[in-house]
């Protein structure tokens, strides 16, 4: 799928430096800084999600203490 975009002068010529600086192409920058970026997007919209679960008495919670018993990991 071709999308395009439209970046900052300053964010072109970054991009431009280190894809000359390294031999590799933009696009592959882009996909890389794509690619990072959903990730911690997927990661904070999960972890907001479970929150709000929290909060709301949807999903249960459990103290460290209760854990490590649980788990034979006591002191």
């Amino acid at each position: 799928m071709a999308t395009s975009i439209r970046l900052p002068a300053e964010l072109e010529q970054r991009l431009d430096d280190l894809a000359a600086r390294t031999g590799r192409t933009k696009a592959f920058y882009l996909r890389q800084a794509i690619a990072e970026y959903l990730d911690d997007m997927e990661d904070l919209y999960l972890a907001e999600k479970e929150l709000q679960a929290v909060r709301e008495g949807a999903s249960p919670i459990y103290l460290l203490e209760e854990v490590m018993r649980v788990h034979g990991v006591d002191d």
